[in-house]
């Protein structure tokens, strides 16, 4: 076993994998940013060397750094977590060429499954089952509107070099062809670096099934399923371990598949074997396709640990250190069922756009797994993912697993940013799901309801004002000692939810007890037997109050802004003429120029931020006054990029 390896990663997995070293009584040694000196995966770790700026170019993609921290602390291993270069197999050849140990599989076997289309040739002289498809190097537009005819419609064009949905376009008619190539070889070539493409046949009601293997370099062993059905925008939104439906016939073909992968490339270390399965027709042993390998650890790798009960980091590092495989397929069983949704900080009505701010409340329920990289105070940065947790849940039965899921999403407290909390809950209790009927298009169907903004209640309003005014803290001060405002006996308190005012005022009773009057409705407010009650139920919410945004943790998050008298006419957001920067990020590109008629919804520019592209559209039809940026810029959000004239300017 090693005496200390260093991890090449930061955040939630370099954390995680923190822990199992440190439980083996491994020392760690962490790498970091400018932007994560006082990060959590630096407080955990032995000793932590900085390797450069913010932006992951200079940092964290900065392999022969990583290689000169790792020599000059005296690790011997390094661990790539996932993401950055943890498939990059030029960095495991310095790895290894500097004498030190990849705790991964080899530069070839991640060569074999780093282009799509060489990988599913592979895989077919393996006897690994493909997708009907084009994965030749003829990459004539002709050539390829041929092979897709030949498939049959629908089709899906992906590049061969492609990851994260980037590149990768659905085909429903032949005339259509031709504009979706140009568009999927356009993004893969800004993506990779790699304009080729292959050509799939679309599986209809397609489910996204993995199987988690590990090898040591000549045998292999699978750990069974994970179903990653449930995606957004081809991006895994809540994964489950095993999959619903599943006959032991399709799990040990699935799993035969998978070991004759891995084996097939020599690997060595977690790796994941991804199937396309086709679900119109339940699960069959004949009804599955490789569709690509992921040659690390995946970030859902907890919901195998947990009906596994094994430690696979614990296995990369055993391995890796020379060790053979820990287990045999035999001794290899599942017990229960296991969830795993991923908190990010993200506005999901805003069409899921990413978010930035500090964490101003972090609380998590007691009974689930989590996996994080941030803390309480800790700032969401525009530089990396803006992931804040893994929340996992464990059960005998996949409803018992689920109903927990769901608890433990309700009992998660993030204050200082927007989050997917409620999505992700309203997730966990929808009716196709909760029934196991899934497949990768369930969330479109359903996005509408899924993505409804949390509207506080009047109830949960009422609890905003006392929270406001300082008496959930102190429900038993006495009235004279809380009131300050203009009266001892009732105060106004305005806060923002949503864009709408709200007034409410609070008027003192006795001590612990309050009338909250919100115009319309009005509610009494007591503290009687240490708890709180609103009219007759019983207050099951938590609250938390930083430099003016408040939040009430009640089955949601509910966000407010406690409004200064003086700056109520503020309320209401910016005027619709002004495009602004909705986060801090590089302008791309600029559409717009002065002069420019434009309507409603036309894409004026697009902004770079959290590795996401996001089009900045016109809100209303008008002239374009001025352009305040120009692609290359980095903007900080709320900056204003783009005026559209006044209406009264237009009119005359």
């Amino acid at each position: 076993m090693f005496d200390k390896i260093l991890i090449a990663n930061r955040g939630e997995i370099a954390v995680r994998v923190a822990e199992t070293a440190r439980r083996l009584g491994v020392k760690v040694v962490a790498v970091y940013s400018d932007a994560d000196a006082n990060a959590a995966h630096v407080a955990v770790a032995d000793e932590a060397v900085h390797i450069g700026g913010a932006a992951p170019a200079v940092s964290y993609l900065r392999g022969e750094r990583i290689i000169e921290a790792a020599l000059a602390t005296g690790a011997k291993g390094i661990h790539p977590g996932y993401g950055f270069l943890s498939e990059n197999p030029d960095f495991v050849d310095a790895v290894e060429k500097a004498g030190l140990v990849f705790i991964g599989p080899s530069a070839k076997a991640i060569n074999a499954m780093g282009l799509k289309d060489a990988a599913k040739v592979l895989m077919e002289e393996a006897g690994v089952p493909v997708v009907p498809g084009y994965h030749g190097s003829n990459q004539d537009p002709e050539h390829l509107s041929g092979a897709a005819d030949a498939i049959g419609y629908p089709v899906l064009i992906k590049a061969v070099a492609g990851g994260g949905g980037k590149g990768m376009r659905l085909v429903e008619k032949p005339e259509d062809f031709m504009d979706a190539l140009a568009s999927a070889q356009g993004e893969a070539k800004t993506a990779f670096g790699n304009e080729d493409v292959l050509i799939e046949k679309f599986v209809s009601q397609p489910r996204h099934i993995e199987l988690q293997v590990f090898g040591d370099g000549e045998k292999a062993v699978h750990l069974f399923e994970r179903d990653c059905s449930l995606q957004r925008r081809h991006q895994k939104v809540i994964e489950e371990a095993p999959a619903p439906g599943m006959t032991e016939g399709m799990r040990a073909a699935m799993g035969q598949a998978a070991v004759r992968a891995a084996e097939a490339i020599g690997y060595k270390g977690a790796g994941t074997v991804e199937f396309i399965v086709d679900g119109s027709r339940g699960l069959r042993p004949d009804g599955f396709w490789f569709m690509e390998m992921n040659t690390r650890l995946q970030v859902e790798h907890p919901v195998t640990e947990a009906i596994t009960g094994v430690d696979l980091v614990e296995w990369q590092l055993r391995v890796a250190s020379g060790e053979g495989l820990p287990m045999q397929q035999d001794e290899l069983s599942i017990t229960g069922h296991a969830f795993e949704a991923r908190i990010y900080a993200e506005d999901v009505p805003k069409g899921f756009l990413p978010a930035t701010g500090t964490l101003s409340h972090l609380a998590f329920p007691k009974e689930a797994r989590i996996d994080s990289g941030v803390r309480q105070g800790d700032t969401i940065s525009p530089w990396y993912d803006p992931m804040i947790a893994k929340l996992i849940t464990h059960g005998p039965t996949r409803e018992i697993a689920l109903k927990q899921l769901e608890r433990a999403l309700r009992h998660t407290d993030v204050g200082g940013t927007v989050t997917n909390v409620s999505f992700l809950a309203l997730l966990a209790a929808q009716p196709d799901f909760v029934a196991g009927d899934v497949d990768t298009g369930l969330i479109e169907r359903h996005i509408e309801a899924l993505s409804v903004a949390p509207l506080a209640c009047t109830k949960a309003r009422s609890v905003a004002a006392l929270t406001a005014l300082g008496l959930m803290q102190a429900p038993d001060r006495a009235p004279q000692e809380s009131m300050v405002l203009w009266s001892p006996l009732t105060s106004t308190v305005a806060l923002s939810h949503h864009d709408e005012l709200i007034e409410a005022r609070v008027t003192v009773e006795g001590s612990g007890s309050y009338l909250v009057d919100l115009g319309e409705v009005r509610h009494h407010v007591t503290h009687t037997g240490g708890a709180w009650w609103v009219d007759q139920t019983k207050v099951q919410a938590r609250t938390s109050l930083t430099n003016g945004e408040l939040t009430v943790f009640w089955g949601n998050g509910y966000r407010f802004q406690v409004i200064d008298p003086l700056d109520r006419a503020a309320v209401g957001g910016a005027a619709s003429g002004v495009i602004e920067a909705p986060m801090p990020g590089l302008v791309k590109a600029v559409m717009a120029e002065a002069g420019q008629a434009v309507q409603e919804g036309d894409r004026l520019a697009i902004l770079e931020a959290m590795k996401m592209e996001h089009a900045l559209l016109a809100a209303r039809d008008g002239v374009v006054a001025e352009v305040l940026v120009a692609a290359g810029d980095q903007v900080e959000a709320g900056a204003a990029l783009i005026r559209l004239e006044d209406e009264a300017e237009e009119a005359a």
